[in-house]
């Protein structure tokens, strides 16, 4: 709550209740997979910035799974801006990454931090010192064996799938009921 009120914008009707819908989530006993499914500005990364807040001050690492290097480094300088009164370690790994041994060696020694980066954390050298929740955006750039790689880096990993468009697989998952589905409609102002 102090966070949501330190921010310069208000959070939409659709924020809040997908916030605390994924919350509620993360805070059952259940494995959670969400997709949480809002057209481009809708105020998604928001949304999993708060959730992933939440895991992190239960004690947890947070990975923020992206496809390219330059969505991550966006994704990273955000998030690092918006946590930086906090006091939480946000680190960035790619392929390029400059101190990428310092990173590898602060993941798995840090455990409570949020990690955000690119198929450069889905490598067998990259190990979470208490990974327990997994944000993937464009989550249909990544396969099913990509997913279940991050996943299994963690126990009881809770999955959050972010996407402005879900590829009908998932869709097909949301129907059958595998997949449970949070909609950002309305956009910030």
């Amino acid at each position: 709550n102090k966070f949501i009120s330190s921010l310069e914008f208000k959070l939409t009707l659709d924020q809040n209740k997908n916030i605390e819908e994924i919350i509620k989530d993360l805070n059952s006993d259940k494995k959670m997979l969400r997709l949480l499914h809002g057209d481009v500005g809708s105020g998604k990364t928001i949304v999993a910035i708060i959730s992933a807040l939440h895991v992190i001050c239960s004690g947890y690492q947070v990975a923020f799974l992206v496809p390219t290097e330059i969505l991550a480094n966006q994704h990273y300088h955000f998030i690092k801006e918006k946590l930086k009164k906090l006091n939480i370690n946000v680190f960035l790994l790619t392929a390029s990454t400059y101190n990428k041994k310092q990173i590898i060696n602060n993941i798995k020694n840090d455990k409570k931090s949020l990690v955000v980066g690119t198929h450069a954390l889905l490598q067998k050298n990259i190990i979470f010192k208490n990974l327990s929740y997994v944000i993937i955006d464009e989550q249909h750039r990544f396969g099913v064996n990509q997913r279940i790689n991050i996943k299994n880096k963690g126990k009881k990993v809770d999955m959050l799938l972010m996407s402005a468009t879900p590829i009908p697989r998932t869709m097909l998952l949301a129907n059958l009921g595998d997949i449970s589905v949070s909609t950002i409609k309305q956009k910030p102002f």
